[in-house]
Parts: structure tokens; C-alpha cells; sequence
């Protein structure tokens, strides 16, 4: 009897704006980011700008949360919309440690595939937020959605190829004549790394909300 009566209630809606709104953030932190690496790029702007954008998602985020406790029924369980919110937060929250681990070490020249990682994160946040307003309506939807998942997935293993072969290139150039570059541009590469990895744990939320209700 109480399927039933959720069933007839309508869903709130308005997750999925913030949702939306959430994938957003992520988006621009991604391509602030990018443009941190840029030949001649203003680094303390666009570290300033990822901040921003982080501290916008944090703002969502707490929305997210407060609307989960005061909804009487939402569009699915209430432990997936968190762990999904959790996720895409520490996604954006992992750029901003990144631009910070970059003004900290003063870094104002990166390597090729410190570029190419950069390139991938701002893949990552676009697919992420394309898949988020599709949870909307998961049947019609439930092919794309898979899709999308999957090329996140795929994004994350080319990051992956990229930190090993950024990680070689580096310590060929400095890991015998300049141990402290190769320290910092290591964890530069750490940083990115791990971007793209929350974008992974992003991807693998949505699937776990598919499966689940489909």
C-alpha cells in the first residue's frame, strides 16, 4: 500500500535542476583548470576562479542535502541523491586542491600531458553534466545514460595512460638533475590523477541509480 501511495505522489522536481545546476560548477572549475595551464595564463586568477566555482558547488550541494530531509518523497533513494551529491563535490573539490598544489609550488610551466590530464578532466565534467538531467527519466534514457558512464570510464583509463607516461617523461628529464622538479611535478600529476578518478566514482553513482531502478 505504500509503494502504491508513493507511486501516485509526485515526484519533487527540483533535484534535478539542482543537480543540473551542480554539473554546472563542475564544468567551469574544469575549464578554469584548463585555462590555469595555458602559456601565459593568469594562474592566481583562474586558481581564484576555481574556488569560486567550488565554493558555488558547496553552496548546491548544502541545497541538495536540506531538500533531502525536507521532501516528503524524492525522485529516488534518498542515500543514492547523497552519495551522488557527495561524489560530484568531491570531484570539484579535488580541482581545487589541484589549482592550490599549483600556486603553492609557484608552478607556472606545465608539462605536455599535465595539458593532455587537464583535457580529460574537462571531458569528464562535460559528459557528467550531459548525464545528470537524463536521471529525469531513466527509461528513455537508459541507453545514453550508460553510454555516457561508459566514455567516463574510458576518459579515466586514457588519464591514467597519460599520468604513466607524464610520469616517465618527468623523471627522464629531472629525476637525476633536478630532484625537486620532478617531486613537485609529480604531484601535480598526483593531483590530476585524482580528478579524473572522481569523476570515475561519479559515473559509477549514476550507474549504481540506473541499475537500481530500471
Amino acid at each position: 500500500m505504500l509503494k502504491l501511495f508513493s507511486a501516485l505522489m509526485p515526484k519533487e522536481e527540483r533535484f534535478f535542476d539542482m543537480f543540473n545546476r551542480h554539473g554546472q560548477t563542475l564544468v567551469a572549475g574544469a575549464e578554469s583548470l584548463r585555462a590555469m595551464m595555458e602559456p601565459g595564463a593568469d594562474v592566481q586568477e583562474q586558481c581564484r576562479k576555481v574556488a569560486q566555482h567550488e565554493h558555488e558547488a558547496d553552496l548546491v550541494a548544502a541545497e541538495v542535502m536540506t531538500a533531502v530531509h525536507r521532501t516528503f518523497i524524492t525522485p529516488f533513494d534518498r542515500i543514492d541523491i547523497q552519495e551522488l551529491t557527495s561524489s560530484l563535490d568531491d570531484a570539484i573539490d579535488q580541482m581545487h586542491k589541484t589549482s592550490k598544489a599549483v600556486t603553492l609550488y609557484d608552478v607556472t610551466k606545465f608539462e605536455p600531458a599535465m595539458l593532455e590530464m587537464a583535457d580529460t578532466v574537462v571531458q569528464a565534467a562535460k559528459l557528467t553534466l550531459e548525464a545528470l538531467p537524463l536521471l529525469n527519466k531513466m527509461g528513455p534514457n537508459v541507453g545514453r545514460l550508460n553510454a555516457l558512464t561508459a566514455e567516463i570510464v574510458r576518459v579515466e583509463e586514457k588519464s591514467d595512460e597519460l599520468f604513466d607516461k607524464g610520469m616517465k617523461a618527468l623523471f627522464q628529464t629531472y629525476g637525476e638533475t633536478s630532484p625537486m622538479k620532478f617531486i613537485v611535478g609529480a604531484e601535480i600529476y598526483d593531483h590530476l590523477e585524482k580528478v579524473v578518478d572522481r569523476f570515475e566514482d561519479v559515473a559509477n553513482r549514476i550507474s549504481g541509480i540506473v541499475i537500481e531502478h530500471m
